[in-house]
């Protein structure tokens, strides 16, 4: 089995030890990817942004997602994320889970972690 490793270049992969996504039989499974901006919007599409440029690198797209989880440290700042991610998914929503947590720094508002086929 082949198994290829993709960078985004961020600051924490080398320092905590881990990779933007792993290319593994036939999957590619993207670690939790927070984003940038003051709002849980902003950082959705910034998280969003980050995660499809790794897809690509792995031969993937969010049309071949096929599992999700979204982390929140509050709950009630899901649904207004929904139209961006009804939007990113289309056609093609993957199997879905959203948990309430503690995120690594209280400025981060979600998480994003999902799985995808590769093509």
């Amino acid at each position: 089995m082949t198994i290829k490793r993709i960078s985004s270049g961020g600051a924490f992969e080398p320092k905590i030890g881990y990779c933007r996504a792993v290319v593994a039989n036939g999957f590619v499974f993207v670690a939790g990817t927070v984003g940038q901006g003051e709002t849980v919007t902003e950082q959705c599409r910034s998280a969003l942004e980050v995660i499809g440029a790794a897809l690509e690198k792995a031969g993937s797209s969010f049309a071949d997602t096929v599992r999700v989880t979204y982390y929140l440290p509050d709950r009630t700042e899901f649904e207004p994320c929904w139209p961006i991610l009804a939007e990113t998914f289309g056609a093609n929503p993957p199997a879905a889970t959203m948990v309430e947590c503690g995120l690594i720094d209280p400025k981060y508002r979600i998480e994003i972690e999902l799985t995808a086929v590769v093509r």
